[in-house]
């Protein structure tokens, strides 16, 4: 990772007003960007709002709601913020990174879906009728692109 001396070793702009501010790290249009062109900040906002989404799944589970309304749920809620943007930043995530996104399917699915639980992933999707969201942010880009 040789950009972060870079990014620091960037003169001040200077402008009529006066010196423009660095930052290190920006949210536009719901894409978190820092200054080293990593994609560690988005996917741990993601991961942090499907977690809290995660919490309210389980809610819906102990209130009685059926599996079909769950996995529902997890489709139009959840797995959205997981998916927004997918096409721009898919390709520069790494193992560990993708990993940690399937894990947050992972863990909808075994709260929908009980019989799961230490279950491989596969079989726990294929039970859930879903794809993994690696398959399916490749599959984004294409159609986009």
């Amino acid at each position: 990772m040789g950009l972060p001396s870079l990014v620091t070793n960037l003169l001040p702009i200077q402008s009529s007003v006066g010196s423009i501010e660095q930052i290190s790290f920006v949210k536009l249009l719901g894409l978190h960007l820092d200054a080293n062109f990593s994609w560690r900040s988005h996917v741990e906002a993601i991961l942090s709002k499907a977690t809290q989404r995660l919490y309210f799944l389980k809610l819906l589970k102990r209130a009685g709601v059926p599996g079909a309304q769950l996995q529902h749920f997890y489709v139009a809620v959840i797995r959205p913020i997981l998916e927004y943007d997918a096409p721009v930043w898919h390709h520069l995530l790494t193992n560990c990174q993708t990993d940690q996104i399937e894990a947050i399917q992972k863990r909808a699915v075994n709260i929908i879906y009980n019989s799961t639980y230490g279950m491989p992933y596969s079989n726990a999707l294929f039970i859930a009728d879903l794809t993994s969201l690696r398959a399916r942010r490749k599959q984004l880009a294409r159609d986009f692109f």
